[in-house]
């Protein structure tokens, strides 16, 4: 369907509504969201064994957090229709929050906007109302342990954060929705604390988006930094830290005068403006921040081959990760595969190699436009969490220095 049609049809979108409750051991959160005029929408989230923490705390405490939970939840159901008004009932925006929550849509949509050609820079292309009666303040009560929850997904540059804060003091992982895959790597660790989330999406919504109603990416990692917030208070974790890496800066694109970057949430801006709202609004002794943010990919990678306990288990590839995919370790037919594999390539033999990768993803004459792209010989850096295009060109090259030595030279590295 096109986004005008949409618009028109679908002029308004509310957040209604958010509500919680203890069940059993969890704390079950709900979110009711509505589309003008017939489309609505409940998202759930599950916050696991949280009852032994409960006495520390009035659960009415966190009113303001679970709220700004349900605004981070908002872009995934208003991306449907892209409706130009969004309407806040469940709680109070000052004009300073309005303005941020805007900002955030507009920088974090932007691959969506982009792949959806959708040209977001037309006058009252969106705006945010506040109409909730009740002024919900921040925690004035923050975590007091100086401990680390790290934000984990089973790859190699959480695998790194992880294995060096183990050595500074009590972490914990924060997994959300973890499949097999991300189990097996969590058993690794030795990693006994777990933080474990369950968020589920309405399937009115995945039905919707059967029919033809707008779909595609939303900042994720954003959802992650407001729901880790809300952890972190609940089960008293001081600092929050998350791996991303300085290559987050770099932009994919420029769409209607504007940069459109894949890794926008992972960025330096993203985690500037986060924080500054944290302190602001939520809760003010959080310190979030990444621990891999001055680093570049290569080093990352060098850091990681440290760890060869991970070698079998470990995985970046993102298409075991899609709702209803069945979880795997490598695709090698994408451009994160193809990417992480050229950055381990000069570091590695064949035989650590195939044990990761199960495969030489070099000889994949399919991804010859992917590595083009990668390197900058394309229009478009590919939309995945992969390194600048500068980082890429040397990846690249060292691995042809290495090939060279071996006497035998990969397709791709041959065509470079």
């Amino acid at each position: 369907m096109k986004v005008e049609f949409l618009r028109e049809k679908y002029p308004k979108f509310v957040y209604q509504k958010y509500s919680y409750q203890i069940s059993g051991k969890n704390l079950e959160i709900f979110f009711d969201f509505k589309i003008e005029p017939n489309l609505k929408f409940r998202s759930k989230i599950i916050i696991e064994n949280i009852n032994q923490n409960l006495p520390r705390w009035n659960l009415g405490k966190i009113d303001n957090l679970v709220f700004h939970l349900g605004l981070m939840e908002i872009p995934s159901y208003w991306k449907a229709t892209c409706s130009p008004i969004i309407e806040v009932e469940a709680g109070k925006l000052n004009k300073e929050q309005i303005k941020w929550w805007e900002d955030l849509i507009i920088k974090g949509m932007g691959q969506f906007f982009y792949q959806n050609k959708i040209n977001f820079r037309q006058p009252n292309f969106l705006k945010i109302r506040s109409l909730g009666r009740f002024d919900l303040r921040k925690a004035d009560t923050g975590p007091t342990c100086d401990r680390y929850l790290v934000p984990f997904a089973g790859g190699r540059d959480s695998i790194v954060t992880l294995e060096n804060l183990k050595k500074k003091g009590e972490t914990a992982l924060f997994l959300v929705n973890p499949n097999e895959q991300i189990k097996k790597v969590v058993k690794v660790t030795g990693i006994k604390k777990q933080i474990i989330v369950r968020r589920t999406i309405d399937k009115k919504l995945l039905e919707l988006n059967k029919k033809g109603y707008l779909n595609g990416h939303t900042p994720f990692t954003a959802v992650l930094s407001f729901l880790s917030v809300l952890c972190a208070v609940l089960f008293d974790y001081k600092n929050i830290v998350f791996s991303n890496e300085k290559s987050a800066d770099e932009g994919n694109l420029k769409y209607l005068g504007k940069m459109i970057n894949h890794q926008w949430a992972k960025s330096s801006e993203f985690e500037k403006m986060f924080k500054k709202y944290c302190k602001k609004f939520l809760v003010k002794n959080i310190n979030y921040f990444s621990y891999l943010r001055k680093y570049g990919e290569l080093e990352i990678s060098k850091m990681f081959i440290k760890y060869p306990k991970y070698f079998s288990v470990f995985s970046s590839c993102n298409a075991g990760m899609k709702i209803g995919a069945k979880p795997i370790r490598w695709c090698g037919n994408c451009a994160k595969c193809l990417f992480v594999y050229a950055t381990f390539y000069p570091f590695l033999g064949k035989k650590e190699l195939l044990k990761i990768f199960g495969r030489d993803i070099f000889e994949n004459r399919k991804l010859l436009p992917v590595m083009k792209n990668l390197i900058g010989w394309g229009r478009v850096k590919p939309f995945e969490c992969v390194g600048t295009r500068k980082e890429s060109k040397l990846a690249f090259s060292l691995c042809l220095k290495r090939a060279k030595k071996t006497g035998k030279i990969p397709y791709l590295l041959m065509k470079l």
